[in-house]
């Protein structure tokens, strides 16, 4: 059924401008909604800081879709509706002995949404959330329901996948599967930069997944969190010392001043994947609620020079931050990825909920990181222009092109997407 009144997001910046909010039960009523509808988007959990899910027309909600989390042991898969959030898929999985490969920060966000908006986690060989995707059910302009996978589909499938929403409302993914396994998570603190950039690939090489967090105040990281794989061939517990940061004499939260309890355990002890990997636990508002987010991605052998580009402007970015996070995020080859065949540093920044304040910091970000040619998240706040983004995608036209033969009238298009992949390249 369509209601009135008004959407915003999870941090309340975007108010949706839709006509209309549908929440369907079933895949057959969405099959009927986009069939009429004129101009439709998805929404999933509403995690994305960026315009990317509005729409003047109809905006449809995935939530109500019947749950599916189907484990294919055979072909080392799950088969999940789009809706379905990471922190309800992943106890399913691992009471079933599997897990995925990789989670993101927090475990508040849809399957879906976070594969179209190349959302990811930690760590120099996992790929974002999206390179574990092998095949997906999507209702295109006509209401018909297609499916495109990893085999059939080949790099059509790579195009879509990272799809931004413009292709079609997907119903369900297929993932990719490995056995369950256990991780370790130890906290360090106040991290010297110099120790930083020397000795940069060492750092983040040295745990399955690495996390660094910092306000850009004072030439020192203010916390390292290094998560490990736990289990027969532990590697060796780290050190009191570590690169000159000391172990954390008890639990931490990332942004200053917020309770420990709401995040995942620390301190070594061993726990499931789906309970280390991410930072946030699933029953307590993630990071700090009231916030804005942007977050870039560059080539990893150019992180050094664009930690200290952003170290040169901390007396800016400092006043309307609450925390920065710096990870790695190995390459892949979907074709719209902000990580498309480049190992790459991803630098995030927690803002404060002030959107005046913040842009012309932004601005400056954006203008210092340029050089090294980074491209923003898709879902995060950015102002890089449309020129640069197209510099940045070699294989824009060839989304466009997809885009094209899936949408031919535009029935998925938005401002967002009008913007960054206009209709006329």
């Amino acid at each position: 059924m369509g209601t009135s009144g008004r959407l915003t997001n999870w941090a309340g910046n975007v108010a949706f401008s839709a006509t209309r909010v549908h929440r369907p039960a079933s895949v057959a009523e969405l099959q009927r909604l986009v069939a009429a509808g004129a101009c439709v988007r998805a929404l999933g959990t509403g995690h994305s800081f960026s315009r990317i899910a509005d729409t003047p027309g109809d905006l449809v909600s995935v939530a109500g879709l019947p749950k599916i989390m189907k484990v294919d042991a055979e072909a080392a898969t799950v088969t999940v509706s789009a809706g379905v959030r990471y922190g309800e898929l992943a106890p399913h999985l691992h009471a079933a002995g599997y897990a995925l490969r990789n989670l993101a920060s927090l475990p508040h966000i849809s399957v879906a949404g976070a594969c179209a908006t190349g959302t990811h986690g930690s760590g120099n060989s996992n790929g974002n959330l999206a390179t574990a995707v092998c095949a997906m059910e999507m209702i295109t302009a006509g209401g018909d329901a297609v499916t495109m996978s990893r085999e059939a589909d080949g790099d059509r499938f790579r195009g879509a996948v990272v799809g931004l929403g413009a292709l079609g409302i997907v119903t369900s993914l297929s993932l990719d599967i490995v056995p369950a396994f256990g991780i370790r998570q130890y906290v360090y603190e106040n991290l010297p930069h110099e120790q930083l950039y020397e000795h940069l690939t060492d750092i983040f090489a040295s745990a399955y997944s690495v996390s660094l967090f910092t306000d850009w105040r004072s030439p020192r990281i203010r916390q390292v969190w290094l998560k490990q794989r736990a289990g027969e061939h532990d590697p060796p517990t780290p050190g009191t010392r570590w690169y000159g940061a000391l172990a954390a004499d008890g639990p931490r939260h990332p942004v200053p001043g917020l309770p420990a309890a709401n995040s995942t355990r620390q301190l070594g002890v061993p726990g499931p994947w789906h309970e280390r990997l991410p930072h946030f636990r699933l029953d307590f508002t993630p990071s700090a609620g009231d916030e804005l987010q942007s977050e870039y991605l560059l080539p990893q052998r150019l992180a050094a020079g664009a930690l200290r580009a952003i170290a040169s402007i901390g007396d800016r970015v400092a006043p309307v931050l609450r925390i920065s996070e710096i990870r790695t995020v190995a390459a892949d080859d979907l074709w719209l990825s902000p990580s498309y065949r480049q190992d790459s540093m991803a630098i995030h920044f927690t803002w404060i909920n002030d959107v005046p304040a913040v842009m012309p910091v932004l601005a400056t970000v954006e203008d210092r990181l340029a050089p090294f040619g980074a491209r923003p998240h898709w879902g995060k706040l950015f102002t890089t222009s449309p020129a640069a983004v197209s510099r940045l995608y070699d294989r824009l036209p060839d989304f466009q092109r997809l885009l094209r033969s899936l949408d031919p009238d535009g029935k998925f298009r938005n401002k967002f997407i009008d913007t960054y992949v206009p209709a006329d390249r």
